[in-house]
C-alpha cells in the first residue's frame, strides 16, 4: 500500500527507551516512516554506545522541542580510571596512561569541583559544529587542533554510586543543557592526575520525562504500532515548568488568530513564558505581561479546528 507523501498529522511524544548501537537519527526515521508522520524530531542525541532515554516529538510537539532541551537530563555512567582515549569513551584508542588510582575520599572530594556551573569543553568526537563542520568528523580526518571553546554548564547533582574496583567507578549526574558526559569523565581523570574516561552512559532521565514511561526500541523495530501509538504522550509534556492558564472559547479564537488576550490573576508587571490551554488541551505558548498573554507558537492542530 503507497503512503501519503505529506503523512499523518500525530502530535505528541514518544518517549525510546535506546539500546546500544543505534544512532538517534535512526530511530527518529524508523518512528517517521513507521508511523507515517509529518514531522518528526529529537530532543537531545545520545550517542550510539549510550543507552536510555530519547525523547522524540511528533507533529506539533516539536514545537515543545526547545523546552526540553533546556530542562535537566539525568544520567548514570561508568569511569575507567588509568586510561584516557582519544574519543574519551571505551570506544577510542588509548592515548595516556598513568598506574596512580585515587582513594574514594580523593574521588569524592574531586568532585564538588564539578558541580555548580562550571566550564566545560566538548569531546573531540562531537557533533560540535566548527566552521560548519562536526568536530568529529573533523576528528576523523586526522585534524587534531580543534581549538574547541569551553562551554558553561549547570551541574545540579555528581555522586559515586558504586566503587566497582580500583580501576572503575559509577556515577550519577543530573545537568542542564548542553553536558557531556565524555567530557565529565576525562576531566575528573586530568583532576585527579590519573586519566580517565567514560564506558557505559545511560540517560535515565529527561525533564518530565523518565524510564517508567518509555517504550524500548525493540517494540520499533518489530514495528509494533497499536503499542507505539498506545504510548504517545501529550504535547505539552514539556512545559511542566511554565505557567498554565486556561481560557474560554472567545479567547481562544483570539489566540487563533494571534491576537492577545487578558487572563486572570493578580496584577503583576513581570513577564514571563506560559502556555495556554482550552477544554484542556494546549492551543499556544507565549509570554504574559501586565497580564496580557501574547501567543508566539499555536498549536496548529487548534487553529485548523
Amino acid at each position: 500500500m503507497s503512503r501519503r507523501s505529506k503523512g499523518k498529522a500525530l502530535n505528541g511524544w514518544l518517549v525510546v527507551d535506546k539500546n546500544v548501537g543505534y544512532t538517534s537519527a535512526t530511530i527518529v526515521n524508523k518512528v517517521r516512516w513507521l508511523l507515517n508522520a509529518q514531522k518528526a524530531g529529537h530532543a537531545g542525541t545520545l550517542d550510539p554506545d549510550a543507552t536510555g532515554i530519547l525523547a522524540i516529538a511528533l507533529g506539533e510537539a516539536t514545537k515543545t522541542i526547545p523546552y526540553l532541551m533546556n530542562a535537566h537530563k539525568t544520567y548514570q555512567f561508568k569511569i575507567h580510571l588509568g586510561s584516557a582515549t582519544n574519543t574519551d569513551d571505551v570506544t577510542g584508542h588509548i592515548i595516556r596512561v598513568s598506574d596512580d588510582r585515587p582513594t574514594d575520599i580523593q574521588l569524592t572530594e574531586i568532585l564538588k569541583y564539578f558541580r555548580g556551573n562550571i566550564q566545560q569543553i566538548p569531546p573531540k568526537y562531537s557533533a560540535v559544529k566548527i566552521n560548519g563542520n562536526r568536530a568529529y568528523k573533523l576528528s576523523r580526518y586526522g585534524i587534531t587542533d580543534l581549538n574547541l571553546k569551553a562551554r558553561n554548564l549547570f551541574i545540579e547533582k555528581l555522586e559515586i554510586i558504586e566503587r566497582v574496583d580500583a580501576d572503575s567507578v559509577i556515577m550519577e549526574m543530573i545537568c542542564g543543557k548542553g553536558g557531556y558526559v565524555r567530557s565529565i569523565a576525562r576531566d575528573i581523570g586530568e583532576k585527579l592526575g590519573c586519566f580517565a574516561h567514560a564506558g557505559q552512559i545511560r540517560r535515565i532521565a529527561s525533564g518530565p520525562f523518565t524510564l517508567s514511561n518509555v517504550i524500548s526500541d525493540d517494540i520499533i523495530f518489530k514495528e509494533n504500532i497499536p503499542k507505539i501509538l498506545a504510548h504517545i504522550q501529550p504535547v505539552e509534556m514539556p512545559l511542566d515548568q511554565l505557567q498554565r492558564f486556561d481560557c474560554l472559547i472567545c479567547d481562544a479564537n483570539e489566540i487563533k488568530h494571534g491576537k492577545k488576550i487578558l487572563i486572570n490573576g493578580d496584577p503583576s508587571k513581570e513577564t514571563f513564558e506560559a502556555f495556554v490551554c482550552f477544554n484542556n488541551e494546549p492551543i499556544a505558548i507565549g509570554k504574559v505581561t501586565n497580564n496580557y498573554f501574547f501567543p508566539k507558537r499555536v498549536f496548529s492542530f487548534f487553529a485548523n479546528e
